[in-house]
């Protein structure tokens, strides 16, 4: 088992090493169940355990986990990453490529929330391009309820209300 659970491990360093930006959980999560390489609880503790190790980072906001490889990770990689197969290599970077509008929009549109002070919570929605943030709105909302769904719809819409308020404030 032990074998099974590092090769796991090496495949989850492989995508994060060849893909440009980071991973969200449900992206790796994707991948693996999409080829049965093993089942959802054995990913959590293969994912759990090198975040633990520090082979990867976890930065968690309330919808997703983002991870990336750490200098550890990619050194362990290095290492080891000739146990991954040509076959399973392929399947990733064709896995990637797919892919990589929506690995792009996932890391471009985030919106998280927290309590404020005054006993609302404050939205944070972002847009996000390479590595300059397009825009950077937060919002004040009475209820858990109103922020939670800001940042279910900021996912759907921000791209047409950026359009929006650059074309009003152009």
């Amino acid at each position: 088992m032990a074998d099974t659970l590092t090769l796991y491990k090496l495949i989850v360093l492989k995508m994060l090493d060849e893909a440009d930006a980071p991973l969200t959980g449900a992206q790796i999560t994707d991948f693996i169940l999409e080829k049965e390489y093993t089942n959802y609880f054995t990913l959590q503790q293969v994912l759990s355990e090198m975040s633990e190790t520090g082979l990867v980072t976890v930065a968690s906001t309330r919808n997703s986990s983002l991870y990336r490889i750490t200098d550890s990770g990619r050194h362990t990689l290095k290492y080891f990453g000739d146990k991954v197969s040509d076959t399973i290599c392929g399947e990733i970077t064709s896995f990637l490529q797919e892919h990589q509008i929506e690995i792009r929009n996932a890391l471009s549109n985030i919106a998280d929330y927290f309590p404020s002070n005054d006993g609302g919570y404050l939205v944070r929605c972002q847009v996000r391009e390479h590595n300059s943030t397009l825009i950077d709105l937060t919002l004040s909302v009475p209820s858990k309820e109103e922020a939670d769904s800001i940042c279910h719809n900021w996912q759907k819409k921000s791209q047409t209300l950026y359009a929006y308020v650059m074309k009003e404030l152009l």
